[in-house]
């Protein structure tokens, strides 16, 4: 068999594909195939290497034609059913019951790509089947309500009620629009290639949705799904001939070859400008003053041409990105908008660089564009900076060499970078995989006018430029509710009696769909793994403790390429309670102010050079099996080669020694950035947000965190910047006050990441860095925040809701177990999933049990209800108490409970978990506990949680983030009823 394969001919006999290309991709140790299905045309692409972690995708071309959002609704929709796998929801049910490391879906402006990864080889066959079978034969040309209830519907319930609009993207796409940073950038794209398929939204537009029929929505599905308009691609350690001869027998033989029309279109450029302006909505109790965004954007090549792609990145960074950066600098010191934010998109045909100023005055457009204009000038005149090139570089080279992507597996962004080239271009699909010249050509340019003429030829002497402005309008979201209402209302008017009974049977007839469960047949059709396939054995720590010049190190030993990553932990616990808030803003303030040696572009540039990065954040360690015992730290995190250590000790050693904290311009432009941020995150992970909130009535170590990044942090710095005149020296006096808290000899623990070979560069270095340390005896305090359970309702713009109920079992008395990480399982994909997604149509929904503080929390996102899915968080207990599964689904819950847990990690995540252990005090015994409690969990154990979680709901605690109208309807479930922002 073909495994891991170096050369074409390892392949053997290829009958049924022509081979196209191969190519060595040294720098991702990998080898790679492009091949043609020559009976349909379908398009394979093999990445070939030793990772377990294997991933496939099938995508297609899928421009659309409208902004109703077809493509994405069919996105949501194939995976509701197909022909060998009937079960109405089989994405859900390989979520709660496979092995996978990734499982998802995404629509992008011009394409659509079903990616699945899995260390498992059958697991991985089992998942290649189900998504082949649902992107060719799905279940929407014989079930027109999956397209309702994945698309959008008309809801009547009776006579006498209101019609509305309701269905899953239809409130995503709300939820989406609501933010005016990303209503901002897809106006952007629209403007910018108005002539093709980035002239609509692919998302849809909610204002559109309703206006997709199912004839039509079929029809997109039929026109681009079709093997011929396909791509494939398969990565890792596999056996690729029975893999090519799989797909061939079961799947890409059924089919001729068909030409599908779905080419990109290329934008050709404008003779001159385009000026766009759009409004957003504001709530009634902000300000419409410095809440205008300006955006200059331009076209820049295409994506084909990865040197000018790369180059690019690497300006957006030197130019607006890095700290104190020129462009962002000028419009900052010029007073155009208190935030700056820029971006450079390369993952469609032809790349968008922006330049944005957001919070800016009404009046500012002009000088907006004449700031940036005469900026960019003036560096073409004086020439880029060399370090801050060198240092741009350096950045985006550690990062492409690290391939760190979280939790995502690289072989899964390796195919998504792929397509940004392949999918424009059948004949380079590797471009974008093989970087490693290019950064070395980037790097002998420094010296020369390259980047220059880059500036002037692409940012000054185009004419392809967008000149987008949105306008806040207050009162925007109640108008456009009104319009609909009174919209629906005249359409519910003009229908007849029978006309109003088909709605209303339609409504019940959808209902009655989703009511009715699928059958024992139909889930059976899905493969299912057996436990015996699960390891039985947990994950490890990697935690060996040592004493290093008097400081505690816990060094975790695993294989990191030559890269160490290194986290100071500074114990926070004595700190008072007053000051609490100030900490977030410091965390915030460090590496981006002035130090005695360094000015802060200089310092960015010295840490891109010779480190991956040094950040700083806040974080709270739980105490195992306690609700109030918590270690709160400031956290210190850099990676850096073995042989840059040395340097990476320097620059911490001025951060923490020799910070400037007295430049209160620099220091009003970092807290207005904070505040535009936050507002940002806030917003968009709302559900979150919304959980910190509520958890912060009864968990001291909730609330912590709620005073350094959450809602009340907000407020405080939304309080700061809007009276920094007068609290400026008060404010700069404590930071400088937390500094000689925080940063003691006797406050720090080390985290180090490495082997044996990257410890000893630890040993040599430490003791200097130590030394500066503060260790001058300080009076330290204990205090407790004074909690108060306030259940409030934050009134925003939006149209959506981010509904969070919260509680704590501990305290009722009942122990942790490891079958509520089964329950969250059965809850999120089941219970909750049917009732608040499928019924309720929120995009999402789910829960979590802590094993460590007993906090338990349900949320949602993006959701149209409130008081209704409050109620039916309530009546989770019930749900539990009468659950019933027999063996086949006790199984299937099993073993998608174990995939959530075994998430391969990479070194930097397996130091981090080991970590995070080793300060609880969550031990290799306990996880193994809890494993085999998983493993070995009844329905009967099931039902025993009922008392859990009622306990959890008993305790009340409830916030919402959501819509102005919505909130006010459901006061009566708020003790308080807020503004998110002013």
């Amino acid at each position: 068999m073909a495994r891991n394969i170096k050369s074409s001919k390892e392949l053997g006999s290829l009958e049924e594909y022509e081979l196209l290309y191969e190519e060595e991709l040294k720098d991702i140790n990998s080898f790679g195939v492009l091949l043609k299905h020559k009976k349909t045309g379908a398009r394979i692409a093999l990445v070939s290497n030793d990772d377990n972690n294997k991933v496939f995708s099938v995508g297609f071309r899928t421009p659309p034609f409208d902004s109703t959002g077809v493509a994405h609704i069919i996105e949501h929709s194939v995976l509701c059913g197909s022909r060998d796998f009937p079960a109405k929801d089989p994405f859900i049910e390989l979520a709660k019951g496979s092995l996978n490391t990734f499982l998802n879906a995404m629509t992008y402006p011009d394409k659509t790509i079903y990616p699945v990864a899995s260390c498992n080889e059958q697991d991985f066959q089992n998942l290649m089947h189900v998504y082949m079978d649902a992107v060719f034969y799905p279940n929407i040309y014989n079930k027109e309500e999956i397209f309702r209830q994945e698309g959008w519907h008309y809801e009547l319930e009776s006579m006498e009620s209101d019609l509305i609009y309701n269905g899953v993207v239809y409130n995503e796409m709300k939820g989406a629009f609501s933010s005016p940073e990303q209503f901002l950038f897809r106006t952007i794209q629209n403007a910018l290639f108005p002539d093709t398929a980035y002239g609509v939204e692919s998302g849809g537009d909610p204002d559109y949705i309703p206006d997709l029929t199912y004839e039509a929505f079929l029809d997109f599905h039929n026109r681009y799904y079709h093997p011929s308009n396909s791509y494939i691609y398969l990565y890792g350690d596999m056996d690729v001939n029975e893999k090519l001869s799989w797909l061939h027998e079961k799947y890409l033989s059924q089919f001729e070859y068909h030409f599908v029309d779905s080419e990109i279109k290329f934008q050709e450029p404008f003779k001159t400008h385009r000026d766009i302006t759009a409004f957003y909505p504001l709530s009634e109790q902000e300000e419409l003053s410095n809440n205008t965004y300006y955006s200059y954007n331009l076209s820049i090549g295409t994506s084909l041409d990865s040197e000018l792609c790369m180059a690019f990145q690497v300006l957006e960074y030197v130019l607006l990105s890095s700290p104190g950066s020129p462009l962002k600098q000028a419009l900052l010191d010029a007073g155009i908008g208190k935030d700056i934010i820029s971006s450079y998109d390369s993952d469609t045909y032809q790349p968008i660089f922006s330049i944005v100023a957001k919070n800016a005055d009404i009046n500012q457009k002009e000088e907006f564009i004449k700031i940036v204009r005469e900026t960019l000038e003036k560096i073409v005149r004086e020439g880029v900076d060399e370090k801050s090139l060198r240092a741009a570089i350096n950045y985006y080279e550690f990062k492409y060499r690290e391939a760190d992507f979280g939790q995502f597996p690289k072989g899964l962004m390796y195919g998504i970078q792929m397509l940004g080239s392949w999918l424009y271009d059948d004949s380079k699909p590797f471009i974008k995989l093989n970087s490693n010249a290019i950064f070395d050509n980037l790097k002998a340019k420094i010296q020369t006018d390259y980047y220059v003429r880059l500036i002037e030829n692409y940012l000054l002497n185009s004419s392809h430029i967008a000149l987008v402005t949105l306008v806040p309008k207050k009162g925007l979201t109640s108008e456009k509710e009104a319009n609909l209402k009174e919209k629906l209302k005249n359409y519910k008017n003009s229908l007849s009696v029978s006309e109003l009974e088909k709605l209303i049977e339609d409504t019940r007839s959808l209902k009655e769909y989703q009511d009715t469960p699928s059958t024992r047949e139909e889930l059976e059709s899905i493969p299912l793994l057996n436990v015996e396939d699960i390891d039985t054995k947990s994950q490890p720590f990697y935690n060996s403790e040592k004493d290093i010049d008097g400081i505690t190190i816990v060094h975790h030993n695993v294989f990191t390429n030559g890269i160490a990553y290194m986290r100071l932990i500074f114990d926070l616990e004595d700190i008072p309670k007053e000051l609490t808030p100030y900490i977030g803003l410091l965390s915030s303030v460090l590496g981006l102010v002035d130090t005695e040696h360094y000015k802060y572009l200089e310092l960015s540039n010295e840490i891109n050079i010779h480190t991956g990065g040094i950040s700083t954040d806040l974080s709270c360690y739980g105490k195992k099996n306690t609700q109030n015992e918590y270690l709160p730290a400031l956290i210190m995190d850099v990676k850096a080669l073995y042989e840059e250590m040395d340097d990476a000790f320097d620059l911490l050693k001025e951060i923490i020694s020799f910070t400037k904290l007295d430049d209160k311009k620099r220091l009003l432009e970092i807290i207005s950035e904070i505040k535009s941020r936050l507002l940002m995150h806030l917003t968009s992970a709302g559900h979150s947000a919304a959980v910190d909130r509520a958890m912060s009535y009864f968990s001291e170590s909730s609330r912590f965190s709620e005073e350094v990044k959450g809602i009340s942090f907000y407020k405080f710095i939304e309080r700061l910047e809007g009276n920094f005149a007068a609290e400026a020296d008060e404010t700069i006096s404590k930071l400088k006050l937390l500094m000689n808290y925080i940063f003691r000899r006797d406050n720090l623990i080390i985290s180090f990441t490495s082997n044996e070979e990257g410890l000893d560069t630890l040993k040599d270095k430490l003791l200097p860095f130590v030394e500066q340390l503060k260790d001058e005896p300080i009076e330290k305090v204990n205090e407790h925040f004074d909690l108060i359970q306030a259940n409030e309702g934050f009134k925003t713009s939006g149209q959506v809701q981010y509904v969070a109920r919260t509680g704590n079992f501990m305290k009722a008395g009942f122990e942790y177990t490891g079958a509520l990480e089964v329950l969250k399982v059965i809850l999120s994909y089941e219970y909750l999933w049917t009732n608040i997604r499928v019924k309720g149509g929120a995009y999402g929904c789910m829960c979590g049990f802590s094993s460590i503080s007993g906090n338990g929390y349900f949320t949602s996102y993006r959701d149209p209800n409130l008081k209704e899915t409050n109620e039916i968080y309530e009546k989770t207990a019930d749900y539990i108490r009468s659950f019933t599964a027999d063996e086949r689904d006790m199984t299937k819950y099993i073993i998608g409970t174990i995939s959530g847990i075994d998430t391969p990690r990479t070194p930097r995540m397996k130091g981090d978990a080991s970590m995070g252990a080793y300060i609880t005090g969550l031990t290799e015994a306990d996880v193994q506990k809890q494993r085999d409690e998983i493993l070995h969990v009844t329905k009967e154990d099931i039902r025993k949680l009922s008392d859990i979680v009622k306990a959890i709901m008993d305790c009340g605690n409830l916030c919402v983030i959501g819509s102005e109208s919505k909130i006010e309807q459901n006061r009566d479930l708020f003790l308080e009823v807020k503004n998110l922002s002013k």
